[in-house]
């Protein structure tokens, strides 16, 4: 069986990227989007016939891992956007390396309303607003962010309304790649913003749940609290690694299933994800998720993230990274009077938070900076 070329495309040569694509739709090639136009060392110029794409993981929490994508499933999440928000003129304010700014490209290209394209480098409200000036109002506007652009964007509003005004023109904002907190989201809301939660990762070809209800012809259970998802837009599997890709995806009721790593219910067709099985730590005995500290340290403080430390009586102890001076005492409260004693964080960290290149909190430099603090 031939095997299908395999190159890297640079992540700011958009016109590349399009050219790319066009290729994998004819089958002729596939590719991968890098920083620097350069497959990794460890990569071979050659992929599986029926490969697309490949899109690395942020690895956030993990190692990141290669993911091998079909054109079909890049098209099944584009039309399933589609189908849940309308055709739309994309505005592209994240990285194309991650999936979410891949899936931008590609659903720009579905839609076939255009694209505007933000310069890279670190994300401003000045290079959004010009960016929504630039698409002007033909056809709505959509762009998808990280909640921590989107804390820029409400600072930005807050702080100048009639100056950022002309932000209110895009017709949806796309949140996701971690958990949107209900402060920021009903912050947004109050100055008009159009949000959409979106939940999904670089297995499911970008998001396949909007707003807590899936999209498209995706189906999501909860087995032993753990998601797990079905969906046209599954990935082929990871590259090169058959095991991880035998053990994450698997054939139940005739249906090929994602098991991810998220907790989470479905009731009543809503989905609900409360944190990541790896998020969960024993302290003195006692489980605690940092998902659900981090969501409740969050209401006091926007930009607090949850980690932990090691300690020898205890075991893993929790403890909080904020980029503004907490009142210890009125956390550790809170937390003890609705998570238990055993989540109160005993280590406070304040500094800016380290972040990857798409946007998502660095948890590995989380863990390591509360590790180098002394209490």
């Amino acid at each position: 069986m031939a095997l299908t070329p395999l190159h890297a495309v640079a992540h700011d040569d958009i016109e590349a990227i399009r050219r790319a694509y066009a290729e994998a739709r004819a089958g002729a090639s596939a590719f991968m989007v890098t920083a620097d136009g350069r497959l990794p060392a460890d990569i071979a110029p050659e992929v599986e016939p029926g490969v697309a794409v490949v899109v690395q993981t942020s690895g956030s929490t993990d190692h990141p891992k290669r993911v091998a994508l079909t054109v079909d499933a890049l098209e099944a999440s584009a039309s399933a956007t589609r189908e849940r928000i309308g055709a739309a003129r994309w505005i592209l304010a994240v990285p194309t390396t991650y999936i979410a700014g891949l899936m931008v490209v590609v659903r720009s290209i579905f839609d076939a309303r255009g694209l505007v394209v933000l310069p890279s480098g670190r994300f401003t409200v000045e290079a959004l607003a010009t960016a929504v000036r630039d698409a002007g109002r033909e056809h709505p506007l959509a762009v998808s962010l990280v909640p921590a652009q989107l804390g820029t964007v409400v600072e930005a509003l807050e702080s100048d309304r009639t100056r950022w005004a002309g932000l209110a023109d895009i017709d949806t904002i796309l949140v996701g790649g971690q958990a949107l907190a209900a402060d920021l989201r009903a912050r947004a809301s109050d100055l008009g913003l159009r949000i959409v939660r979106t939940y999904g990762s670089a297995e499911t070809a970008g998001g396949v749940v909007y707003d807590g209800r899936p999209i498209g012809d995706t189906a999501i259970e909860s087995v032993d609290g753990i998601l797990q998802i079905a969906s046209s837009s599954l990935a082929l599997g990871y590259l090169n690694d058959e095991g991880r890709t035998a053990e994450t995806f698997v054939t139940r009721g005739g249906r090929r299933w994602f098991r991810t790593t998220d907790v989470g219910t479905v009731v009543d067709g809503v989905v609900t994800v409360t944190g990541r099985a790896d998020d969960i730590i024993i302290s003195g005995g006692i489980k605690v998720s940092l998902a659900e500290l981090e969501r409740l340290v969050q209401t006091l403080e926007s930009t607090a993230h949850a980690t932990w430390f090691a300690e020898p009586t205890w075991g893993q102890v929790p403890a909080v990274v904020s980029e503004h001076e907490l009142d210890r005492a009125a956390v550790r409260d809170l937390v003890e009077a609705t998570l238990g004693k055993a989540a109160r964080p005993y280590r406070f960290v304040v500094s800016p938070i380290p972040r990857l290149e798409s946007g998502k909190p660095d948890r590995r430099e989380l863990f390591a900076m509360v590790e180098r603090a002394t209490d």
